[in-house]
C-alpha cells in the first residue's frame, strides 16, 4: 500500500509541476479556437469547460485503464512505475500535446498533423493504421459488453445488435446531442467507483507487493504454468491507457474542437490523462490483492469464471471487486464501469474515423447523407469482425493483442509528430524524443518476439527493437537538419 500511496503523490506531483512545464513549453495564448471560427453545430460545438473534461476523460479511459491495469498487474509493483512515468512523461504529455496540436491547426485529425509533421507518405499510412484501429475499438467494445450482458439476461448476438444501433445513432448526431448529454454521467460513475475502491483500500490497508520487494516478474512466480510473458516488453504493450495510448490520439481532436480557450488545455488534456492514471492504479492495486494474496478469493475464482464463458479475467475481476465490496451500489457502477464505459469509448472511435475519412476526401459533415455515406462501410466492416470474433471461441483475446500493438504503434506516430513540430520551433523537443524513443523500441521489440506476431525469440527481438530505435533517431535527425 506504501507504494500505492507514493505512487498516487507522484501523479499528482506530476500534474502540478511537470504539467505546467509542458504547458509552458507550447505556451498556449487566447487566439480564437476552432469551436469558434470553425462552428457547425455537428462536430464544432464549444461546451462548458467541466463537460469537455468529463467527456475527454471517457473518451479516452472507457475500460482501458481498468483491463489493463488488471492484466498488468499479474507482473507485479513494475506495473506502479510504468504507470506513473509512463503517465507523466509519456502519455499526458503526449495527449496534450496532441489536443493543443490540433487546436492550433483548425482542428485537424492526427492523420493531417502527421502530414504536416512527417510527411505525405506517413500520413497515408497512418490514415490506414487509424482507422483499422479505430475499427478494431468499436468492435472490441461491441463484443465485451455484449458477452457481459448476454450472461445477464438474453443473448449475445441481441444485445450485439442493440449496442451497434446506439452506435450508429451516436456517431451520426451532433456531439452535443447524446455525448455532450450522457457521458459526463458515466464519467462521473466511473470516478465514483475509483474513489470508492480507495475508500476500501484504505480502510483494509491489505500487504502487497511493494517496490522494495523486488522487480521481478510475479506472474511467472504465481503462474508459470500460464504466464509466459516478459515484462519487457510486454508490461508496456498490456498497461496503454493507464500510461500512454495512442487511441487517446484519435479522441483529442475530438474536444479541441469543442474547447473555447487554448488555456484550458492542461486541465483538460493533460489533467484527464492523469485521473486516468490515477484509475489504473487502484485498478493494479486492487488487483494485486486478488492476485497474490492467498486469503482472498483471486485465481480460484476467476478461473471458475472463465470456465463458464469469459474469454477474459479483466471483467470478472471488476464484477468481483464491486459486488464483494461496494455492495448494491458496487454491482451497478459495475455495470455503468464495464458496460457503459467501453460502448462509450466505441462509439466515439467511430465518430473519430467518420471524421478522420471526411477530412482525407475532403468531404463535409454537415449533410447527413455525407455521413451516411462514411458510416455504411465502416458499420460493415465492424459487423464482419465481431461475426468472425463470435464464430472464433479465443477471438476476443486475438483482437485484443493486435489492438494493443496498433495502439502502441499508433502512439509512436504521434509522439514523433510532436517532436518534429517541437523541434520545428525551436522548443526543447527532448520531452518528446525519449519517449517517442522508448515505444518505438517497445513495439518493435513486441512485434519481433509476440506468439501472435514472429515470435521470434528474446535475442533476435531484442536486437531489432534496439536498430528500430536507432534508425528513428537517425532519421528524426536528418529530417531537423534539413
Amino acid at each position: 500500500m506504501i507504494t500505492f500511496l507514493l505512487s498516487v503523490v507522484a501523479l499528482i506531483a506530476g500534474y502540478l509541476f511537470y504539467g505546467r512545464f509542458v504547458e509552458h513549453i507550447f505556451a498556449p495564448d487566447d487566439r480564437p479556437t476552432p469551436a469558434i471560427t470553425c462552428a457547425d453545430g455537428i462536430d464544432y460545438v464549444a461546451m462548458p469547460y467541466w463537460k469537455v473534461f468529463m467527456i475527454q476523460f471517457l473518451n479516452i479511459a472507457g475500460t482501458g485503464p481498468i483491463f489493463g491495469a488488471i492484466m498488468g498487474a499479474k507482473f507485479g509493483p513494475s506495473a506502479y512505475l510504468w504507470i506513473v512515468f509512463g503517465c507523466i512523461f509519456a502519455g499526458a504529455t503526449h495527449d496534450y500535446l496532441t489536443g493543443m496540436l490540433s487546436m492550433r491547426n483548425g482542428g485537424s485529425d492526427l492523420p493531417a498533423l502527421v502530414r504536416k509533421y512527417l510527411g505525405t507518405a506517413a500520413a497515408r499510412v497512418l490514415l490506414v493504421f487509424s482507422v483499422f484501429l479505430l475499427i478494431m475499438v468499436g468492435t472490441v467494445f461491441v463484443y465485451s459488453p455484449a458477452e457481459i450482458l448476454g450472461h445477464i439476461s438474453g443473448n449475445m448476438i441481441m444485445w450485439a445488435g442493440v449496442i451497434f444501433v446506439y452506435y450508429i445513432i451516436a456517431t451520426m448526431l451532433p456531439i452535443d446531442k447524446i455525448i455532450g448529454k450522457v457521458y459526463p454521467v458515466f464519467s462521473f460513475s466511473l470516478l465514483f467507483m475509483a474513489v470508492a475502491l480507495t475508500a476500501v483500500l484504505l480502510i483494509k490497508m491489505p500487504a502487497l507487493p511493494e517496490l522494495w520487494d523486488g522487480l521481478g516478474n510475479l506472474g511467472k512466480q504465481t503462474d508459470p504454468s500460464t504466464f509466459t510473458e516478459d515484462i519487457f516488453p510486454c508490461l508496456f504493450i498490456t498497461i496503454a491507457c493507464g500510461a500512454i495510448s495512442g487511441f487517446h490520439a484519435t479522441q483529442s481532436p475530438l474536444m479541441a474542437r469543442c474547447m473555447k480557450s487554448e488555456r484550458k488545455g492542461r486541465p483538460i488534456f493533460y489533467g484527464a490523462m492523469i485521473t486516468e492514471g490515477m484509475v489504473a492504479l487502484v485498478w493494479a492495486t486492487v488487483s494485486m490483492w486478488f492476485f497474490y494474496d492467498a486469503p482472498q478469493p483471486g485465481y480460484e475464482q476467476i478461473a471458475s469464471a472463465t470456465a463458464t464463458g469469459y474469454h477474459t479475467s479483466a471483467p470478472m475481476v471488476v464484477s468481483l471487486v464491486c459486488n464483494d465490496w461496494l455492495g448494491l451500489v458496487g454491482g451497478i457502477l459495475a455495470m455503468l464501469g464495464v458496460v457503459a464505459a467501453p460502448i462509450t469509448s466505441g462509439d466515439t472511435a467511430f465518430r473519430s474515423a467518420r471524421l478522420i475519412i471526411a477530412q482525407a476526401i475532403k468531404l463535409s459533415q454537415r449533410k447527413k447523407m455525407n455521413r451516411i455515406y462514411i458510416c455504411v462501410p465502416l458499420f460493415v466492416a465492424s459487423l464482419a469482425m465481431l461475426l468472425w470474433q463470435i464464430e472464433n471461441p479465443d477471438g476476443f483475446n486475438t483482437i485484443w493483442k493486435y489492438f494493443g500493438w496498433a495502439n502502441q504503434t499508433l502512439a509512436v506516430f504521434t509522439l514523433w509528430t510532436s517532436t518534429v513540430y517541437l523541434a520545428r520551433e525551436n522548443k526543447p523537443y527532448i520531452i518528446t524524443l525519449i519517449p517517442a524513443v522508448f515505444m518505438t523500441v517497445v513495439c518493435a521489440t513486441f512485434l519481433m518476439v509476440s506468439k501472435t506476431a514472429f515470435g521470434l525469440s528474446s535475442t533476435i527481438g531484442y536486437s531489432v527493437g534496439a536498430l528500430a530505435g536507432i534508425v528513428s533517431l537517425i532519421c528524426f535527425f536528418r529530417k531537423k537538419s534539413n
